[in-house]
């Protein structure tokens, strides 16, 4: 349990990349534990905790979202069931607060665009502030497969950002 307390950090970073959200972040964590006790009750020592960590919180990712699929037509199922009601009116605070934080939620569409892994990739080298080597040894591939694959997902978040109107060319030095 103590290397699941020692990759913890990163790893919600990268399940945050791929789920988009704390909340769910934090159940599906919760999953990667109970596995984490699991293999440490075992007594079978696993050699390389980072990558084999990684590949359980993957798994528990893909369970979640069958999880959250199955609970969206249930809720689709009751909706379609159901009289639509009236609209409630929102108040300009509420307004105000939507356009505030619109170009946060562009830009968060826009890297919802990226695939998973270049997502994943970039939140671990620009959010952790993780090296090469660091996000290497944790997903289990070469420094130079990661650097490769960031000069990717940069140069396709460079690419859509402006694509999108999102940002002006003079701002983005990717």
């Amino acid at each position: 349990m103590q290397a699941f307390a020692e990759h913890q950090a990163w790893l919600r970073t990268v399940l945050l990349a791929r789920l988009g959200s704390l909340d769910e972040v934090d159940e599906v964590m919760q999953e990667v534990a109970v596995a984490a006790a699991n293999q440490s009750a075992k007594r079978q020592p696993v050699e390389r905790v980072g990558p084999w960590l990684y590949r359980v919180a993957l798994r528990q990712v893909m369970l979640f979202r069958r999880k959250q699929g199955r609970r969206r037509k249930l809720v689709a199922n009751v909706a379609q069931s159901k009289q639509p009601s009236e609209v409630d009116s929102r108040s300009p605070s509420a307004i105000d607060w939507l356009l505030g934080q619109e170009r946060n939620r562009l830009v968060g569409n826009v890297l919802m665009q990226l695939t998973e892994r270049d997502r994943q990739l970039l939140m671990l080298k620009y959010v952790e502030d993780y090296s090469y080597d660091e996000i290497a040894q944790r997903i289990g591939i070469t420094a130079s497969a990661v650097q490769s694959r960031l000069h990717r997902a940069r140069k396709l978040l460079k690419q859509q950002l402006i694509a999108g109107n999102i940002v002006d060319t003079k701002y983005v030095s990717i």
